[in-house]
């Protein structure tokens, strides 16, 4: 399994919600993705991280507030013998500074 970590470009993340291509898994804690999240991303958040949660098939892409919590989803991944190693480096404060729509609440 290769080291490498992707960095997927805002413009992929959206291109890829809207046509159903990616599961965007945030790892922010409950109170953050509440406070504001990337519509259409589902919350597993670092502190309770369960690969056993994540899809089994298509693509998956995780994020943060800004990167680090979201490298190491991926390093709990490739302990358990998973192969994602996709992430928005950017994360929540990229989309939100981007002007980018916001959702609320915890779904």
């Amino acid at each position: 399994m290769s080291g490498e970590i992707r960095d997927v470009a805002l413009d992929e993340v959206v291109a890829g919600l809207r046509e159903g291509t990616i599961t965007l898994v945030d790892v922010r804690e409950p109170h953050e993705f509440a406070a504001g999240h990337i519509p259409g991303s589902v919350s597993m958040p670092l502190s309770r991280f369960d690969v056993r949660s994540l899809p089994k098939e298509g693509r998956v892409v995780f994020s943060c507030a800004a990167g680090v919590r979201s490298k190491a989803a991926i390093g709990h991944c490739r302990a358990a013998g998973l192969p994602w190693s996709e992430h928005f480096p950017g994360g929540f404060k990229d989309w939100a500074a981007s002007g980018m729509p916001i959702a609320a609440g915890d779904s």
